[in-house]
Parts: C-alpha cells; sequence; structure tokens
C-alpha cells in the first residue's frame, strides 16, 4: 500500500502522494507529512552502493504513489540539468567534507528539489488535464530555483514574491531575467517573511486556493523535503564507507528549516546520524529555540546570507509536530499561541535538551568573512556566505575527531560582493551569471499586502 500523507493540524483527511503535492500546504493550515516514516535500516549496505540517482529512486519510491518505470524516469529527467556526475558530489577542504548542492541550472541547492518538483507538477498535470498556478516566496534562492524548475510550461503559471532589495543583486537577476510569459515576478515592499505570511494566508483561504488552482514550491511541499533526504544518504554512507566510521555528523546552514529537517527524516529512517549542527546567521531564532526550548520572534536582520534572513521558519511546525508527542490539537494550540504572541515554548526537566541530536550555534557576518578568506587562504576553496556559516559554527561545535560533512549550499558566485570583502578580489565568477549582467529583467512592484498580491495572482493567473 502506498505511503498516506496527514496534516499537523489533523483536521485534513489522509491523502496519496500525488495529491499531496498539488495541494502543498493542507487545507487546516498545517503542513503535510508522512503518516508514517519508513525504517531502511537493513537497507543501509545495499544504499551504500549506489549511484545518486538510483539511490533517489529506491528512495523516493518508499513514499510516492508513482509507478516504478515513470518514476525512474522522472528522477532522470530531473538531474539531466547538473553540471556533476555525482548531482551532488563531496569535496574535501582541509578536514572537512563538504556536499557540494549548486551543481544545478541556478547554482543553489534548491535545485536538488525544485528540478524534480516542476517534473512531478507537469507528470501529474499532464495526466489530469489540470492546471496550476504556483504561488512562492523566496528569501533569494528559492526563486529562481523553481522559476527555472517551470519556466516555459504550459499547464503552470507562476509568481514569485521576493522581498525588494533584500536579496543579493545576483538573485534578483536570476529570477527577474527569466521573461517566459507564465513566470510573474514580484518585488515586496517587505522582508521575506511578510512574503512567506501573505503566501501561508493566501493559502489559508480554500475558497480562494481552490477557485484559482494554487499550489506550492516553497519547502512547505513535501516533495521539497522529500528529495533533499537523498543526499544526505549519499554523502552519509559514502563517508562512513571511505573513512571506516560507525556514524557521521553534519552541519546545516538553515533559515527556513527545511535543509536540516530533511537530516532530521534520514536520521529517523536509520542513517547513523550522530549530530546535525545546525547555524544560523543573527537572525537565530531556530539556534535559539534548540538552545532553550523557546521559540520566539525577533527583527529581521539583513545579512551577508541573505536567504537565511528569516524569523518565521515555515518547516518549523513538521518537527515540533513530532517533538511534542505526533498531538495535533496541543500543535494547533502552540500554533494558535505563536500566532498572536511571537513566541512559544516547550517545558524542559532539569539538563533535558530539547532535541539530542540538534546542536546549535549562530555565525556572524564577522564569522562569515574570516571563513570565507581562511578557507580561499589556506584551502583554495571559496565559500559562498551561507556555507561560511555552516562552517563556522560546525567548526565551534564539532569535537575531537568527529567526521564532518558540511553542507554547501550556493556557488559562491551568486555572492560576489561578500567574496570581494572577504578575500580583497574579485574571484567569484560564473558564466551563468556572468551572461546576466546585461540581460533585460521583468518584475512588478508591490506593497507588502496581502489584498494586493491577491489581485495581481486574480489578474494574472491561467
Amino acid at each position: 500500500m502506498s505511503m498516506k500523507y496527514i496534516s499537523t493540524r489533523g483536521q485534513s483527511a489522509p491523502m496519496g502522494f500525488q495529491d499531496a503535492v498539488m495541494t502543498g500546504l493542507a487545507a487546516d493550515g498545517g503542513l503535510l507529512i508522512p503518516q508514517s516514516i519508513p525504517d531502511v535500516t537493513g537497507r543501509l549496505q545495499e544504499w551504500a552502493e549506489l549511484p545518486y540517482r538510483e539511490l533517489a529512486f529506491q528512495l523516493t519510491g518508499l513514499f510516492t504513489d508513482i509507478p516504478p518505470d515513470d518514476l525512474k524516469k522522472l528522477i532522470s529527467l530531473s538531474y539531466e540539468s547538473f553540471r556533476h556526475p555525482e548531482v551532488t558530489p563531496l569535496v574535501r577542504a582541509g578536514d572537512l567534507r563538504i556536499l557540494e548542492l549548486f551543481h544545478g541550472p541556478t547554482l543553489a541547492f534548491k535545485d536538488v528539489a525544485l528540478q524534480w518538483l516542476g517534473n512531478l507538477f507537469e507528470y501529474i498535470l499532464s495526466r489530469s488535464g489540470h492546471h496550476l498556478n504556483i504561488l512562492a516566496a523566496t528569501s533569494g534562492d528559492t526563486g529562481s530555483a523553481a522559476i527555472y524548475g517551470v519556466r516555459g510550461r504550459q499547464h503552470i503559471h507562476i509568481f514569485v514574491m521576493h522581498p525588494a532589495g533584500r536579496t543579493s543583486p545576483t538573485q534578483e537577476r536570476q529570477m527577474t531575467a527569466v521573461l517566459d510569459d507564465n513566470v510573474f515576478n514580484i518585488a515586496v515592499s517587505g522582508t521575506f517573511d511578510d512574503c512567506q505570511n501573505i503566501m501561508k494566508s493566501i493559502f489559508r483561504d480554500v475558497e480562494f486556493k481552490t477557485r484559482h488552482a494554487l499550489g506550492a514550491v516553497n519547502s512547505v511541499n513535501w516533495a521539497r523535503v522529500l528529495a533533499q533526504i537523498v543526499y544526505y544518504f549519499y554523502a552519509g554512507l559514502k563517508v562512513m564507507r571511505e573513512e571506516g566510521c560507525p556514524e557521521i555528523s553534519f552541519s546545516v546552514p538553515t533559515g527556513n528549516f527545511g535543509d536540516i529537517l530533511a537530516g532530521w527524516y534520514a536520521a529517523r529512517m536509520g542513517l547513523p546520524v550522530k549530530r546535525l549542527i545546525l547555524a544560523t546567521n543573527e537572525n537565530d531564532i531556530l539556534s535559539r529555540f534548540f538552545n532553550t526550548g523557546t521559540y520566539s520572534l525577533g527583527q529581521v536582520v539583513p545579512t551577508l546570507s541573505p536567504s537565511m534572513d528569516i524569523q518565521v521558519a515555515s518547516n518549523f511546525e513538521r518537527y515540533l509536530y513530532y517533538r511534542i508527542g505526533e498531538d495535533s490539537e496541543r500543535l494547533r494550540a502552540l500554533m494558535h499561541e505563536f500566532d498572536q504572541t511571537g513566541a512559544l515554548s516547550i517545558p524542559l526537566a532539569p539538563g533535558e535538551a530539547v532535541e539530542p541530536l540538534f546542536t546549535a550555534g549562530t555565525g556572524t557576518t564577522a564569522d562569515t568573512l574570516s571563513v570565507i578568506g581562511r578557507y580561499h587562504r589556506e584551502h583554495g576553496y571559496l565559500l559562498d556566505p551561507h556555507t561560511a556559516v555552516g562552517i563556522a559554527v560546525g567548526e565551534r561545535l564539532r569535537k575531537r575527531g568527529e567526521p564532518l560533512i558540511c553542507l554547501a549550499t550556493a556557488h559562491p558566485a551568486k555572492f560576489s560582493k561578500a567574496i570581494l570583502d572577504a578575500t580583497g578580489s574579485d574571484l567569484a565568477h560564473h558564466e551563468l551569471l556572468d551572461r546576466l549582467a546585461d540581460a533585460p529583467t521583468r518584475c512588478k512592484s508591490l506593497p507588502a499586502s496581502e489584498q494586493a498580491i491577491r489581485d495581481f495572482i486574480v489578474q494574472n493567473a491561467l
């Protein structure tokens, strides 16, 4: 029997994988999660020998209702555009392993999931004869990766909100230089959290969502998290085999909690993960929660790692559901409390950790610049500022001799100003991005108003 999906808030009927993909955010406002988490402990030895695409096929097959032949074709198609045969290769820098997740078409880790999701949408829509209007919010990389996943597709329009002036110039140009008729970029006069709140509020309006066939590509869509689980198994099993270690740790720069949540699911499935080191920049709501048990809003601080300039992490609700014993009623109460007060807390016994698997810390702007400069000098390796945050915190919290994989989430050329500041040289270039410098762009500027976004969707939806 294929996997069913339920809402964290417990008030939506279970549904199959393809329905979950098209639904995105559950009708009750919750996030869709698998009804159970498979235990793959007995398959680790077999999986350790598999190339990336075959591992992706084996793992995602546990969670989908797509016929195996079709699933294999979808996975193969999704990674055709990646410039490295391993899809997500591991490289050494000093005594760290760096998992390069930026070899897709937009040079960011989001491509791993969004190339897959774009093909999933087209597969489902072509069989149903329906259409889809995607609404997305981005702090930088999700937008361009989502656009490149669905640009030019007949049955899809995509509306991407980004906070005006709060992404890197390169990130903005990667989105706005796509002129396909089905792509609508919106610069919102606010923060990423404003964009995300508008998106979630619109999705909670079930009548509007249904009437305009709205779907989600943000990491509220379970298919995104599923695709990311694969590279934890791929990298973890490879390092364990090569180094003969019984378990592995990961350091993950995170803002919206989706990437590190995939690592948590991998551990729950049976990957021998010793620790997940959660790294935030000065926007540290997540690191504060895992160190204190209190999840409380602060002001969004602009940093050199803009994709992490987030306070409300949309995937946090998935983790919280498990943390409180899969109690949907209690979860609804906690999320209501957070909506009303901007804070929620998990009671902890003396000496109790919020989550034994997580260790959390913050990397500052000074840390970011220092790490970028040092890795270039000592190892000849350029880090983007998000990856540098992960390495700064990973180095600080790493235990002696602990095998550690640091996730590299973007190509440094996407953040050339930060590289220049850190190294004193204009080193960060990529031909794909250099070609965008003089490209024409198209973007609509709108206020941080839900009504303004609704009106724009109504005017331009399929």
